[in-house]
């Protein structure tokens, strides 16, 4: 059996399915790290409490489908808007998406305290267990530049009601790796981490680093290591991986290793290709479009699927032109929240933020209409 079979399942991508699993898939997971120079316990861990998040342990498999790395909200003054957080992460989930990301570069990780991210993660969870979405994942992003504090936010992301961890390799050192420098950051990551790991291959975030088929294959042989998500645009890459995986579809659970795309705008491409589905930020506007493309495809109906992927491709070019700072533009015009970004990033003007309604509204139209 996979080393991989226990952590995702791929009967349904649609997580009101993952409600009716038995209580055997869903039993606690061991918190103890596997014996590494890093496996001491971290004082940050402590400073927030596993008892905060009630069910902590709670296994929940990862599905193939969509999953939205959420936004972060702030209020005018750029503290935490706690509420906001709450509230969109329960609108996700009754849009079916399969699960939500916190602090990735949509939800601004680098803008936030360790304490922030934590906070974030708990709000996040609590929300989505009060709404009765217990089941729902949740992926953090935990990258950081030393091993160390990538498995100190591991830890954290646990704590914090975080159920798997969304990895980039390091790269501020860039020059100074050696051929195997990155291969070991995610074994030693793995090693120690008390949630099961996913690569993140975003090269535009880390100074060019683009992660081959060979690595992530190699790394997938990890026990701890559950999935990937390719940023990198690359679908044959994408196909390569999927295939030597045997990676969950929407309709074959293979081996449960998750194969992510990374971008809404090759959901259909992905699928095509054998990949589990998307990690996209353009869900955050419009998650039933995104997971509407899946439904379609996986009922056979590809002429229809292609036509919403046209759609939500040109969706996703409006998020990805305008960055964060358009996308929650968008989300205050259409759906009365948004908020700023934290400085330095600027505040939209508001001859920018008519520009951002008009290219978001093609999208926002079609979510509206599911």
């Amino acid at each position: 059996m996979s080393p991989h079979k226990t952590n995702a399942v791929a009967s349904s991508f649609h997580p009101d399915d993952m409600m009716h699993m038995s209580s055997s898939s869903l039993a606690p997971r061991p918190l103890s790290a596997i014996d590494s120079p890093y496996s001491q316990s971290s004082d940050s861990l402590h400073s927030t409490s596993a008892s905060s998040v009630e069910d902590v342990q709670m296994n929940r498999p990862l599905a193939p489908g969509v999953y939205v790395p959420t936004v972060a909200f702030f209020k005018d003054n750029e503290d935490l808007d706690l509420a906001i957080i709450g509230k969109h992460a329960v609108r996700l989930a009754k849009a079916g998406v399969a699960g939500v990301a916190t602090q990735g570069s949509n939800g601004e990780a680098v803008h936030l305290s360790h304490a922030e991210r934590k906070l974030i993660t708990k709000t996040t969870r609590t929300a989505l267990n009060d709404a009765g979405f217990h089941s729902l994942p949740v992926i953090v992003g935990c990258g950081s530049q030393s091993t160390r504090e990538t498995i100190e936010f591991c830890r954290e992301a646990l704590a914090s009601g975080g159920d798997y961890a969304l990895v980039l390799p390091p790269s501020y050192y860039k020059p100074m790796h050696k051929p195997d420098t990155i291969v070991e950051f995610f074994q030693d990551v793995a090693d120690s981490s008390p949630i099961p790991i996913m690569i993140y291959n975003y090269p535009g975030a880390v100074a060019g680093i683009d992660l081959s088929s060979d690595v992530i294959n190699k790394l997938s042989k990890h026990p701890n290591i559950v999935g990937c998500k390719l940023t990198c645009g690359n679908t044959g890459k994408l196909a390569r991986i999927a295939a030597a995986t045997n990676a969950a579809t929407p309709s074959d659970p293979g081996s449960g290793f998750m194969c992510m795309g990374g971008s809404a705008d090759f959901t259909l491409q992905t699928l095509i290709v054998g990949g589990s589905g998307i990690i996209c930020g353009i869900g955050n506007v419009a998650p039933k479009a995104c997971v509407k493309i899946i439904e379609l495809y996986a009922k056979g109906k590809t002429a229809e699927a292609q036509k919403l992927q046209a759609v939500v491709a040109r969706g996703d070019w409006a998020a990805i032109a305008n960055g964060i700072v358009g996308t929650k533009s968008a989300l205050g015009t259409y759906f009365g929240y948004g908020g700023v970004a934290r400085k330095p990033l600027p505040r939209p003007t508001k001859q920018e933020a008519v520009q951002y309604a008009n290219d978001f509204k093609e999208i926002v139209d079609m979510e509206k209409a599911l």
